[in-house]
C-alpha cells in the first residue's frame, strides 16, 4: 500500500496519507507517536484524539530545538574543555547545524499535520 502524498505543502510528510484520505488520521498518528517519548504514545487519551498527539509533538520539538540550538552554541567553548581535538569540534557543530535544520522542517510538518487534524475534527464536531 502506497502512500498518498498531500498537495497541502511541501511540509506534508510522506509518511502521511493525504487528509480526507481512507485512514489519513491514523496514518497521522502512527507518525507523530514515532516523534514523542513512547510512553506519551501509548496513553489512551492521546491515542483516542491524534490532535493531542500532535500538540505534545510540537511542544516536544520545540524543546528538541532549543536543545541543538544551545549545544550548537555553546560548543566552541565548552567542547574543548572536554578535552576534544578541533576535527571532533567541528564535525559536532556540522551535526548540531543540522539537526536544528533538520527539527525545523520537522516543526513544519508537525504543524501542518497539527492544522490537518484539527480541521478535521472541528469539521465532524460541526455534523
Amino acid at each position: 500500500m502506497a502512500l498518498a502524498y498531500s498537495p497541502i505543502s511541501s511540509d506534508w510528510p510522506c509518511q502521511v496519507k493525504t487528509p480526507g484520505s481512507y485512514d489519513w488520521e491514523r496514518s497521522a498518528a502512527r507518525w507523530l507517536r514515532e516523534l514523542v517519548p513512547a510512553r506519551y504514545g501509548s496513553y489512551p487519551t492521546m491515542l483516542r484524539h491524534p490532535v493531542l498527539l500532535a500538540r505534545h509533538a510540537q511542544i516536544q520539538v520545540q524543546h528538541e530545538i532549543r536543545v541543538a540550538r544551545t549545544a550548537l552554541q555553546t560548543a566552541r567553548t565548552e567542547l574543548p574543555r572536554l578535552g576534544l581535538t578541533e576535527s571532533v569540534i567541528e564535525h559536532t557543530i556540522k551535526m548540531y547545524a543540522a539537526e536544528v535544520t533538520q527539527l525545523n522542517h520537522m516543526a513544519r510538518s508537525i504543524r501542518a499535520v497539527s492544522q490537518a487534524l484539527a480541521d478535521s475534527s472541528l469539521a465532524r464536531a460541526s455534523h
